[in-house]
């Protein structure tokens, strides 16, 4: 009965949110006036305009004309950013953590590498529109589980479907075996942690072994109209991972378990990312060797280790980015991916520079996706995923005035920008 309630509560809830969305977004021709514009890779520019049309950035330079049927915007003393990328997140797949129903990241089993959660993405979440207004306009929405728990997506946080979203990579998620604990409520032995890793190394090997027959066979039936081989979802989704297609990420977190991953990555030849990395700092020359990327994160969380020291969660991020390795960064979070910008701070502020924390959740994930072409700078011919701000967007004190996401022009609204104006102006109020 209590379920039922709180189900109901928050389809109540959920109903009124979406109703209180009462702006549009714009899509047209705009021309930014004026701006001081971090282009990411091609140095800061200031008293510079930036052109879009039809959803690209079209020009960047001074004293643009607008032309006909062109909305001219003055950025004069304000900034301009690419929008910002979250490497990892749940967004659009978690709507209410106690409420079961209302979740669509985890799904039974430990290979099922053919879930994709971006046919699980509510465009309509309500952290979508909490998470733009601070300058994020691309996610990974990741699942998470067993083995091989699914296929994350990176999506743009604006649109009608999840197709519409799609900003165009897709990668298989791998949980590889672990010897540490899962927290710190984590009972076990350290013999039973053993047990459980060479059990889950040993799945891992019987998966790869089943692959590779199920390749060659493939391979051997390309072309034969006769061939009858027995449908497997999972090993047609893995195909293009064992052929070095598709990119694996694999959430690897203790220093031993990264090098074991390293290892395993370079004995099976496949194309990786590696994720999480709390303790790359230990093995970061390592890392650095393989030349696999990281993403990272969160930043702003409490060291894995009683004995290490209270920032290192803050600094992992620079030391593995001063060592040589590209590193992107992520919130892995749901409602609070719109703290992504100060994730990066602590970032900055802790060994990895500004200019590095920037790249880290703009050009690096994008490079690191296959998706430069498109996002993760401020250049002619990209898509218009940007935003213009009052100042630094690392700073708290710092708005931003305006997001244009594929060139839509976004409303600066969420549920929290609603509830503030609500009450500011309150009316009809009481009366003395």
């Amino acid at each position: 009965m209590t379920k039922y309630i709180l189900l109901v509560c928050s389809l109540i809830c959920f109903t009124s949110l979406n109703g209180q969305q009462v702006t549009k977004s714009t899509y047209g021709d705009v021309l930014l006036k004026n701006a001081t514009v971090h282009t990411i890779i091609n140095g800061t520019l200031t008293n510079t305009d930036v052109l879009i049309r039809k959803g690209k950035i079209t020009d960047v330079g001074s004293n643009l004309s607008a032309g006909n049927n062109t909305a001219t915007i003055d950025c004069s003393g304000k900034h301009i950013y690419p929008g910002f990328i979250d490497s990892g997140t749940r967004l659009g797949l978690s709507e209410v953590s106690s409420v079961s129903l209302t979740n669509d990241f985890n799904e039974i089993g430990d290979l099922i590498p053919h879930m994709k959660a971006l046919t699980a993405v509510n465009p309509n979440a309500s952290a979508i529109p909490v998470t733009r207004v601070n300058g994020v306009t691309t996610v990974i929405a990741a699942p998470s589980g067993g083995i091989f728990p699914g296929t994350a997506s990176l999506i743009n946080l604006v649109g009608y479907t999840p197709q519409q979203m799609d900003a165009g990579f897709s990668g298989i998620v791998m949980n590889f075996p672990s010897s540490a604990k899962r927290g710190r409520r984590d009972r076990r032995s350290e013999e039973d942690i053993k047990k459980a890793q060479e059990k889950a190394t040993k799945k891992i090997d019987e998966i790869w072994d089943e692959l590779t027959l199920y390749h060659k066979i493939d391979s051997a039936s390309t072309g034969k109209t006769n061939t009858n081989i027995k449908y497997q979802p999972e090993m047609d989704a893995l195909l293009p991972v064992y052929r070095g297609e598709v990119p694996l990420m694999i959430n690897v977190n203790k220093d031993k378990d990264i090098e074991s991953a390293i290892a395993w990555v370079e004995k099976k030849g496949v194309k990786a990312i590696l994720v999480g990395v709390s303790e790359g700092y230990r093995v970061a020359d390592k890392i650095a060797k393989s030349g696999l990327p990281v993403i990272t994160g969160p930043v702003l969380s409490i060291p894995g280790r009683s004995e290490e020291r209270y920032d290192i969660a803050y600094s992992n991020a620079g030391i593995m980015s001063m060592a040589g390795v590209k590193v992107a960064l992520r919130t892995a979070d749901t409602e609070n991916v719109r703290n992504l910008p100060f994730h990066a701070g602590f970032a900055a502020a802790y060994g990895m520079g500004k200019e590095e924390a920037l790249k880290a959740i703009t050009i690096n994930p994008a490079e690191i996706f296959g998706v430069s072409d498109q996002y993760g700078s401020i250049t002619k011919g990209k898509n218009a995923n940007l935003f213009v701000s009052t100042g630094d967007p690392f700073e708290m004190k710092t708005r931003i005035t305006h997001l244009f996401i594929k060139g839509w022009n976004i409303p600066m609204e969420s549920r929290h920008t609603i509830l503030y104006d609500e009450f500011l102006k309150r009316s009809p109020g009481l009366k003395d």
